[in-house]
């Protein structure tokens, strides 16, 4: 497999405290990785660090064969990365096909508008909505809408940072069908996240922060057999 993102040593201090601790993280081209941990780990401060949000202290971050440790995040968005936080920044009073539309309109001519448009609006269930204001959706579909807008950039690796905090269990379940659906269409992905039910419907791989460290990292039905990770994750019993 090629390795799309490779950290290297990876470390970010803020005053005394290392959030991230010498990370190296390694995401393979085509697959579904998910970073997990508990509350305090550290999985933002590394999402912020390949995204370009923070400088790290220490280390380097490749992304296709290339050092971007220096870059800033629109020259990163520009080789292929894209990244959906885990607020929506939607265009709330505007129509659901205008949203998106925005999103698209630096990446495709005019001529190809309107079919993206609607190719996005199908694979995201929200035909029906589009004339709709993006703020009168329900709140997984305003996350739907916005994984939307982030893949507008057509981008090689997607980060998604838990996209399912605040859904109901069946619009989690659908997320977790959605991602799997932008995966076998090309697009590598890489979830930061902690519902743990979500993650074994998507994962492929798997990497375990615990106090700014990598704790473990294999495959998802390594990890949940793991002992050590249950112990940090769950408490002290084991019931799966």
């Amino acid at each position: 497999m090629t390795e799309l993102l490779k950290t290297h040593g990876l470390s970010k201090t803020f005053g005394g405290l290392a959030a991230v601790s010498g990370v190296d993280l390694a995401v393979e081209e085509g697959e579904i990785h998910c970073l997990i941990g508990p509350n305090g780990a550290g999985k933002s401060t590394l999402f912020k660090l390949i995204m370009g949000t923070y400088p790290p202290s220490a280390g380097t971050i490749t992304f296709r064969g290339t050092n971007v440790t220096e870059e800033r995040p629109y020259q990163r968005v520009k080789k292929g990365l894209s990244i959906k936080m885990q607020t929506p920044s939607i265009f709330k009073e505007l129509p659901v096909r205008q949203n998106i539309h925005i999103a698209l309109q630096h990446h495709v001519t005019k001529q190809q508008l309107p079919t993206e448009e609607d190719r996005l609006l199908g694979m995201l269930e929200l035909t029906s909505d589009a004339t709709k204001a993006a703020g009168a959706l329900s709140h997984g579909q305003q996350q739907w809408l916005e994984i939307g807008m982030a893949l507008a950039l057509k981008p090689s690796l997607l980060l998604m940072d838990e996209p399912t905090a605040g859904m109901s269990p069946e619009e989690t379940f659908r997320t977790g069908e959605l991602i799997q659906k932008l995966n076998s269409g090309g697009t590598t992905i890489l979830v930061v996240e902690h519902d743990m039910a979500f993650v074994r419907q998507i994962a492929q791989r798997v990497t375990v922060l615990h106090f700014g460290k990598v704790f473990a990292r294999g495959s998802i039905s390594e990890i949940l057999a793991d002992p050590r990770v249950a112990e940090i994750y769950l408490g002290k019993t084991h019931d799966h």
